[in-house]
């Protein structure tokens, strides 16, 4: 007689029932793919403004407020994703990204600058979304 008395006769396989198959951990997204997503929630009208009170300097956070409440980036009923992002490093410290934004067929453009600070925290420090060019607030 076998000791296993956990696993039905004839079964082969060592998993218990109700167990979770180990999944692969995830990647941590980068600077610039965590911002995109939190710059798209934002302009999509899915987070408020005020959400990126501390990630952003400059300008940033004046354009953010201007361009919000029209959620340039949201479109009637359909999530906005974001399709592709990519960075690069001009400088220590800084990186200058571009995103895809697809939402059904329509695809958007957004542009930003991340720089670092003191802290090493990124903050956002510039947006320009499909070539619209975005007035400073003064």
């Amino acid at each position: 007689m076998s000791t296993d008395r956990t696993r039905p006769a004839g079964r082969r396989d060592h998993s218990r029932p109700g167990t979770v198959p180990q999944q692969r951990p995830r990647r941590p997204l980068r600077p610039h793919q965590w911002f995109a997503e939190r710059l798209l929630a934002v302009l999509s009208g899915q987070r408020p403004v005020h959400w990126m009170l501390g990630h952003t300097i400059g300008e940033a956070y004046d354009q953010l407020a201007e361009l919000a409440p029209a959620a340039p980036l949201g479109a009637g009923g359909r999530r906005p994703v974001v399709r592709a992002c990519r960075g690069t490093q001009p400088a220590t410290g800084v990186v200058e990204a571009f995103a895809s934004i697809a939402t059904g067929e329509q695809v958007r453009a957004m542009a930003f600058r991340l720089e670092q600070g003191a802290d090493l925290r990124w903050r956002c420090a510039a947006i320009d979304l499909g070539g619209e060019r975005l007035p400073a607030v003064r």
